[in-house]
């Protein structure tokens, strides 16, 4: 069931983003060509106007083809130059800087709207108690008992309340159980009888989770102050990664792809769907904020280049740019490859 709803709330933010696309581009009154739901190979397809709508077998996201958006053969543009003045009027290639700016901004927009939208639904009906393992002290009684970074306390909820059981227990033999991504484990650990300032007896940081729900408006409130959270802590990560990609040329380690994604998502599922809501905003957020930045390729890269051509008065060669954004999606192709591969072996 968590996979499942992953894979749906993944395919809901790709489709939002590529409606973003859409909606603004039918506004403007340009041609689209498709709009499609999944990717091919397609099961079906039917026409409604002059648009497409096909439906297809791989069920991750969408796309959408605005007509003159991508173009770029030679035997394409002399196609659409030479059409008449009315229909040259309805082609993305041929629209001034400012439309075709909020065309590609648009599918940003929609996942900032979604991440608010779902932030807001986890604040109304509240989350779950739980409490979390934040982190390990090295040579500690919980290093040596096995306990892990993000392991979820089964018995108690509360953080004073396992203080109390740890303190209460100093010297002796304690046993608990953990939730560790789809297992239980059983922990066995002696807690320390004489601790040193600012360690406990195990030696492990606590997390408590959990919120009360809240009113209407006040949930807004609270899911509004999330997006903004999140997406100025999305920026600074993305900084921090860029900065250690060019400083060290590795990748830093919390940085998760896909199979990560869903690894996580296995972990919060465990703890309640809340959770998984709260990360599946988290996810919109990010796709939000890596689209934003000026990447070729990207939604970002695509505005730079509309915002060069608005500083040199003519636009950048489609050639170049052809070649510019080739360059950046196979950069980005082998950042996910790489990232892919070390969550594949984390799993062993």
């Amino acid at each position: 069931m968590t996979i499942l709803i992953v894979i749906i709330g993944l395919s809901v933010l790709i489709l939002g983003h590529e409606w973003g696309h859409f909606f603004a581009a039918k506004k403007f009154g340009l041609k689209v060509d498709e709009f499609g739901f999944g990717f091919p190979p397609r099961i079906f397809a039917r026409r409604k106007g002059e648009t497409e709508y096909s439906f297809n077998w791989l069920p991750f996201g969408g796309f959408v083809k605005i007509a003159g958006e991508n173009d770029r053969m030679a035997g394409d543009l002399d196609r659409l130059r030479n059409l008449p003045e009315p229909e040259k009027k309805r082609i993305f290639l041929f629209q001034p800087a400012w439309k075709r700016s909020v065309i590609i901004l648009a599918g940003i927009f929609v996942n900032f709207i979604i991440g608010w939208i779902l932030f807001s639904t986890v604040a109304m009906v509240g989350t779950p108690s739980a409490l979390i393992i934040s982190t390990i002290q090295p040579g500690s009684p919980a290093e040596v008992a096995g306990i892990k970074a993000n392991d979820v306390v089964k018995e108690y909820k509360d953080a004073n309340a396992f203080i109390a059981f740890v303190n209460n227990n100093r010297g002796k033999k304690i046993s608990f159980s953990v939730l560790r991504g789809s297992e239980e484990v059983l922990i066995t650990a002696t807690p320390r009888e004489q601790v040193i300032e600012g360690e406990g007896g195990l030696g492990v940081g606590l997390a408590p989770a959990g919120a009360s729900p809240e009113g209407f408006l006040g949930s807004i409130a609270s899911g509004f102050k999330q997006t903004v959270y999140v997406t100025e802590g999305t920026f600074n990560g993305f900084y921090t990664m860029l900065k250690g990609l060019i400083s060290t040329g590795k990748v830093p380690a919390d940085i998760a792809g896909p199979v990560g994604i869903f690894s996580v998502a296995n972990e919060v599922g465990k703890i309640g769907y809340a959770y998984l809501i709260n990360l599946i905003a988290l996810i919109s957020i990010n796709l939000a904020v890596l689209n934003l930045i000026p990447f070729p390729a990207l939604d970002g890269g695509r505005f730079l280049m509309i915002l060069i051509e608005k500083v040199k008065g003519s636009p950048v060669p489609i050639r170049v740019e052809g070649i510019i954004n080739g360059v950046g999606f196979a950069l980005l192709l082998l950042l996910m490859v790489v990232v892919t591969a070390r969550d594949v072996v984390r799993l062993f």
